[in-house]
């Protein structure tokens, strides 16, 4: 399996063309119907606890949100845990991992630090992991008042479009790059654009109290590099530094392999090419695959051959089997992280 969100960069602006104002009318009137809450008639309960109105400032500028949300929609591919961390259950989500074939629930709702808090809900899907984009019919029909794109490739013309269905908060202004940004300032952002900011502070703090004490308890990470990587396309592809797989791993104290950085070109990922695997030869590495690709990768001549692999540092993590730990690391949200950290921490101890 790819490492997810390892896809083509979207043609918003094409997307955007090809949605007329007429098919995006015909999806808000289909809306207008009763149903439960993860459907598009249904009313939710208001967020509980928020404070309004609030004004978020984001890359394509600021958003007013005058009141609590009642019928969230996420387009950031991980947006949706943060919402629920927060006490609000989304009526749409990205479906960040495939689900299997004919397999209900979706398995995106069924992690284990997401399970107890979607319940019995069943959220819409309103975009596929290497799909062609977010359904705009889908998300007008869902009558949303506030979506949230934090984690998220979306440009201009893709907000645009979805600004006109419901008030949009975009990625953080200060993120350069989609998915560099600190899973710190992301959580904070949604909490903000949700009315309950000193909570989201409160629970991030709470989070990197226990990074603090996974280093502390490690004094010896602290001298060793390391290296986040997938077996994807039949080649080695680590993710950089800015990555929430690579800001997981410093948070525990590791050293970070910048130099993956500077040939990722902005992207949170690279394939090496055999003449460069010397990038991932440092002192730790943490492969996120599932069992198949884990097998493909340890038949890798030129990974085998590492040094690190050769003394037995290499953490071999499930992606979406199993305990799921891969996805856990990967999603790096306030609810995956303490289920990542412990995992993570004790694998390479």
């Amino acid at each position: 399996m790819a490492p997810h969100r390892m896809t083509p960069v979207i043609s918003w602006r094409r997307l955007a063309a090809a949605l007329s104002a007429a098919l995006l009318g015909a999806g808000l009137l289909a809306g207008c119907g009763s149903g439960s809450a993860g459907e598009p008639g249904g009313e939710a309960p208001a967020a509980a606890g928020g404070v309004f109105p609030v004004t978020v400032e984001h890359a394509f500028g600021s958003t007013e949100i005058t009141e609590a949300p009642r019928r969230v929609v996420s387009v950031g591919y991980t947006d949706d845990q943060t919402i629920l961390e927060l006490g609000v259950k989304p009526v749409g989500m990205v479906d960040q991992y495939p689900n299997p074939p004919g397999r209900t629930p979706d398995i995106n709702t069924q992690w284990p630090w997401v399970k107890d808090k979607w319940g019995g809900t069943r959220p819409e899907v309103v975009m596929s992991n290497g799909g062609s984009g977010p359904n705009f019919e889908k998300i007008a029909a869902l009558r949303p008042d506030l979506i949230i794109a934090v984690y998220s490739e979306i440009d201009r013309a893709g907000y645009d479009k979805l600004s006109k269905i419901a008030p949009t908060v975009g990625r953080t202004k200060a993120e350069k790059e989609p998915f560099s940004a600190p899973w710190q300032d992301n959580a904070v952002h949604i909490a903000k654009a949700l009315g309950k900011e000193a909570e989201g502070r409160q629970k991030v703090a709470a989070v990197q109290a226990k990074l603090d004490a996974a280093r502390k308890a490690h004094p010896e990470f602290g001298s060793q590099t390391a290296v986040v990587l997938s077996w994807y396309k039949n080649s080695v592809a680590p993710f950089t530094t800015t990555d929430v797989r690579g800001r997981l791993v410093s948070g525990i104290g590791f050293k970070g392999a910048t130099e993956i950085d500077k040939i990722a070109g902005g992207k949170f990922f690279t394939v090496l090419s055999p003449e460069r695997i010397d990038l991932v030869d440092v002192d730790r590495i943490f492969v996120i695959n599932d069992k198949a690709d884990q097998e493909a990768l340890k038949k890798f001549a030129l990974f085998a051959n590492l040094s690190a692999v050769k003394g037995g540092k290499v953490s071999y993590l499930l992606d979406s089997e199993g305990p799921a730990v891969g996805a856990a690391i990967s999603q790096g949200t306030l609810p995956s992280l303490p289920y990542a950290i412990d995992a993570i921490a004790e694998s390479a101890a």
